[in-house]
């Protein structure tokens, strides 16, 4: 029987930039404000992250008013649940872009996870995906730190990375077993309304929308719909709902549920 465990995201940053970098083909010329997460996993033998944010983080009103949570340092993040980045076993990256993995390098006893469609970008990056930084990761590879996967894998009983790239060639997303069923935070760049459009998207016969930023606009749209589908619980990777959110499922709001239509 697999375990259960609980999900505490965590802001390790932010970034605002126009809506249409999270939703393909729409909301283009609207300014929005995302988190940036990492996600502690409680409830196994291991301490587990997935991803681990940015390394310089902007902790002003503005952008905690506008993502409704608070801002932590990757430091601070951790010391509100009694860990120190020392204490982390294994990151599990959804991609290796850099705001996913600037603080890879102070878990000093941690075991990597990524897909190895990941290195081959981060260390050749397309001119398009200017979001990979190899200095972040390059010294972690060569010590032997970071796993690369090539196929999906049970990271421990009870959390699986499943190959997604909708965002990126090597994006993975990670399915989590909680009291409430499967969780899943996406392998892409997305928010809750990437999943669960608003009616006029819906009047367009389209279910979802892709991220803004992706490799293939088609196989993007299917992913969305396809980890929609198989998830109980649907964590998009930058969903301002969850910034003011210490545990997931516990403290997800009606408001969510109602998004989903329960």
């Amino acid at each position: 029987m697999s375990r259960t465990y609980k999900i505490h995201p965590i802001v390790i940053g932010t970034k605002i930039f126009d809506k249409g970098m999270m939703t393909f083909q729409h909301d283009y010329g609207q300014q929005y404000t995302i988190p940036i997460y990492s996600w502690y996993i409680e409830g196994g033998d291991k301490t587990i992250l997935v991803d681990t944010g940015l390394m310089g983080v902007i902790q002003s009103e503005d952008r905690q008013r506008a993502i409704g949570g608070k801002i932590y340092t990757f430091e601070q993040g951790l010391s509100k649940w009694g860990l120190e980045p020392k204490d982390i076993d294994i990151v599990i990256h959804t991609h290796l872009h850099n705001d996913h993995c600037e603080n890879d390098f102070k878990c000093e006893n941690a075991t990597f996870f990524a897909h190895e469609l990941e290195f081959e970008s981060c260390y050749n990056p397309h001119p398009l995906d200017f979001r990979y930084m190899a200095d972040f990761i390059e010294e972690l590879d060569e010590q032997g730190s970071m796993v690369h996967l090539s196929e999906d894998k049970e990271i421990v009983p009870g959390i699986r990375m499943v190959h997604m790239p909708a965002h990126t060639k090597g994006g993975m997303s990670v399915l989590i077993e909680t009291e409430k069923g499967t969780a899943a935070i996406s392998g892409f760049c997305t928010i809750l309304e990437n999943f669960y459009p608003p009616r006029q998207i819906l009047a367009m016969e389209m279910d979802v929308i892709p991220p803004g930023t992706h490799v293939n606009a088609y196989q993007a749209y299917d992913l969305v719909s396809r980890l929609k589908n198989e998830a109980d619980i649907v964590l998009p990777l930058h969903e301002p709902m969850f910034a003011g959110i210490s545990t997931i499922p516990d403290e997800l709001p009606e408001e969510y549920y109602e998004i989903l239509g329960r």
